[in-house]
């Protein structure tokens, strides 16, 4: 039976890890918060540009408008960006993507490449003996455009240049503080596909209209801005959609730990009450015990 010093320091113990996992939480709790507004602020640009697209693609011709557009007959190779956290203490984030990742890998039967976005998946695919062609971790927070805007530039140009036929982000979209799902979505080359009655997206709006418009300078030219920054965009908000599901888990994962220290605490109180209590009753019997021994030999 431990003692009443080890069970105290271990009260103790239990009781600061407690206040650190509900400090982590409401930490978690506001960057979460903060995530999902900078994801909100990028859809009045994500939406316009999307609707440039919707138009010049339903222009006669548009699959040669732009290469970035046109999917390929023979593919040989694919990249996927893999986007986890730096850290851990969020429960199955990280592990559930990767195996998601890993999945699709799999079922694309070709060579596959990857960009590590966080330091988990980094570690993971090396260890995997992955080849990783680049790395970004220790994002700022909150991040930028520009934190993420040469990643952009980045597969655009390998796209482009023939390096890969299609290009993959693999990350987890958040949709409520208990609700996150790990997707793999194409970038590239950029499918325009048009959404069911009653669905959400940009092109919503858009899904019956079958106008055709001149736009000048050039269709290709516009394209030329419009797809990369578009692509761009799509990175970033996913990688932000991604860190609201990491702190989104890390919450429930700080909060669950809290409750559990708590109900710890419990039990070992009750443990440490008892044996107390214990060590208590002992001492009154050996006091009642050596004053009846003392009037016995006084007698």
């Amino acid at each position: 039976m431990s003692s009443i010093r080890e069970m105290r320091l271990r009260i103790r113990s239990i009781k600061s890890i407690a206040q650190v996992t509900r400090a982590l939480e409401a930490v978690s709790a506001s960057k979460v918060r903060q995530a999902t507004q900078m994801v909100n602020a990028t859809h009045p640009y994500a939406e316009k540009a999307w609707k440039v697209l919707l138009h010049l693609v339903r222009q006669p011709g548009h699959t040669s408008l732009h290469p970035l557009l046109t999917e390929r007959a023979k593919k040989q190779k694919a990249l996927i960006i893999l986007v986890t956290s730096d850290r851990g203490l969020a429960g199955a984030y990280n592990n559930n993507i990767l195996r998601y990742a890993f999945h699709a890998e799999d079922e694309m039967m070709m060579p596959v490449d990857f960009i590590a976005v966080g330091r988990k998946g980094r570690d993971l695919l090396i260890r995997r003996r992955k080849n990783v062609i680049a790395e970004f971790s220790q994002l700022p927070t909150p991040t930028t455009f520009m934190d993420v805007s040469y990643l952009g530039r980045l597969v655009v140009d390998d796209y482009l240049n023939g390096t890969y036929d299609q290009i993959f982000i693999a990350f987890t979209e958040f949709h409520t503080l208990a609700h996150q799902q790990t997707v793999i979505r194409k970038l590239l080359p950029l499918e325009v596909t048009y959404a069911n009655d009653g669905e959400g997206g940009y092109n919503v709006t858009h899904h019956r209209a079958s106008s055709v418009f001149t736009y000048e300078p050039d269709d290709r030219l516009i394209l030329d801005q419009i797809i990369p920054r578009f692509t761009a965009i799509q990175i970033y908000q996913s990688i932000l959609s991604a860190q609201a599901s990491e702190h989104a888990a890390r919450m429930v994962a700080m909060r669950n730990s809290t409750d559990n220290a708590y109900e710890l605490t419990g039990m070992l109180q009750l443990e440490y009450n008892k044996l107390r209590q214990s060590m208590i009753t002992s001492e009154l019997l050996d006091i009642v015990g050596g004053s009846e021994a003392l009037v016995k030999s006084n007698s």
